[in-house]
Parts: structure tokens; sequence; C-alpha cells
């Protein structure tokens, strides 16, 4: 492998208080799902949480960390999940199917969302039902999203949610 390749990194390296305040956002962020999932005996930790806190607190400018991609990312995956849940029978072919589907969505309607992409998965595993998981990943996207746009008002501040630049 040609060694620029193993050298060479496209993130900018912010200073030490950026990344420090990335790493407190995102555990306070799961740390209060932790402690709602407690409090409600509601399954409030889904497994895709953790990587969206990545990209919200660590990489806000990443238009996959823009409300509407978090958020709508969510829904997409949620909403196809649900579908093929109810049309097909639970079997691993149907938890790829469900993956792909939601993917090609997130990308047609450019709401893609990583994490997102993990509802069928998350699914699959549970004995929960799937519209109320459906509901928890909505209600948990929302919610860290929202914090995420406090967060970043603290200093160093951070415009997020990004701003399209104005039309010349």
């Amino acid at each position: 492998m040609p060694r620029h390749l193993l050298t060479r990194h496209e993130q900018p390296h912010p200073r030490l208080a950026a990344h420090l305040k990335a790493g407190l956002g995102a555990a306070l962020a799961i740390a209060a799902a932790g402690w709602l999932a407690g409090v409600t005996h509601l399954p409030l930790l889904l497994a895709p949480f953790g990587a969206s806190a990545v990209l919200l607190f660590a990489q806000g400018t990443s238009p996959l960390a823009q409300p509407v991609n978090v958020v709508g990312g969510y829904l997409l995956a949620g909403l196809v999940t649900l579908a093929l849940h109810l049309l097909l029978p639970a079997d691993w072919w149907a938890v790829g199917l469900a993956v792909g589907l939601s993917i090609t969505a997130m990308s047609l309607l450019r709401l893609t969302h990583p994490p997102a992409g993990a509802m069928p998965v998350v699914v699959a595993g549970s004995a929960m039902p799937a519209l109320e998981l459906l509901a928890i990943a909505m209600a948990g996207s929302l919610a860290m999203t929202l914090y995420a746009m406090l967060h970043h008002r603290l200093p160093p501040r951070l415009d997020y949610p990004r701003r399209p630049a104005p039309a010349q």
C-alpha cells in the first residue's frame, strides 16, 4: 500500500478543547438516554445512537450529521423496516433487504445518516414490536439532535446546524 495512504488525514485537526467537548457532549447524550431508560424501562440505548453521537458531536459539520439527515435517516430506515417487517418473514435475507432498501431510500432522498441503516438489524434482534422501536428511534434521534444544537453553542462554538452559503 502506498505510504501516503497510511499517513494522510482528511479530517482537520481541531484544538484539544474541541475534542474534549465532543467527547463530553456524546457522553452526556448517551448517559441521559441511559438514565431515561432506567426510569421508563424502555430500551432507549439503541446501539446506533452511539454512532450517531460520533457524527453529532465530533463531526458536526458533516452533511451526515445535519438534523434533517439524522432525524430523516432514522424515519426512512424505520419506515422501510416496519413495512418489510409486516410484509416479509422474520428471516436473515429480509433483514439484509431492509438494510439495502433503507440505504437506497436515504440516498435517493439525500437523507443519509449511516447509523440509521442499522435499524433493520436492531428490530430483528429485539423482542420489542417494530413500531415501538421506530418511536424510540425517532424520539432519541430528535432529542440527541436538539441537544447537539445547544451543545455546539458552547465554546468552542460550532455552526450547527450548518447553514447554506448565501446565494450569489
